[in-house]
């Protein structure tokens, strides 16, 4: 049993070493300080409301990949049962998108979702 233990603590010791310990995200000028919990747009503060930052770190933790409005709803809002929040996140990401300055970095896919492009 001892050694059974050994083995998941080894284990988990391995796979935390190879994971990257990334709390700031890059891309072009903009910043995410996770730990902090900030956002800066050429090293100025940008001031979002909470469901604007998370929606931001998930499209930042999801670069590259389009991210259907239901991912989105589910992930933000928690929402199972299928509200139509639709309208509500063309908001939030319009909103995003003036605070950050640039329209560059959030890509829409019409019916379909968003998604982050890579500027790096």
């Amino acid at each position: 049993m001892l050694a059974r233990v050994r083995v998941a603590i080894r284990h988990k010791q391995q796979a935390t070493q190879q994971e990257p310990q990334e709390h700031i995200f890059t891309n072009g000028n903009l910043k995410i300080d996770y730990d902090a919990g900030c956002v800066y747009v050429d090293n100025n503060i940008v001031h979002l409301t909470a469901i604007e930052y998370k929606l931001l770190c998930l499209l930042a933790q999801n670069i590259g990949k389009v991210l259907t409005h239901n991912h989105i709803k589910k992930e933000i809002w928690n929402d199972e049962n299928g509200c139509d929040l639709q309208l509500s996140l063309r908001v939030f990401v319009t909103n995003l998108r003036k605070k950050l300055n640039a329209s560059d970095y959030i890509i829409t896919h019409i019916g379909i979702g968003y998604r982050m492009l890579n500027i790096n």
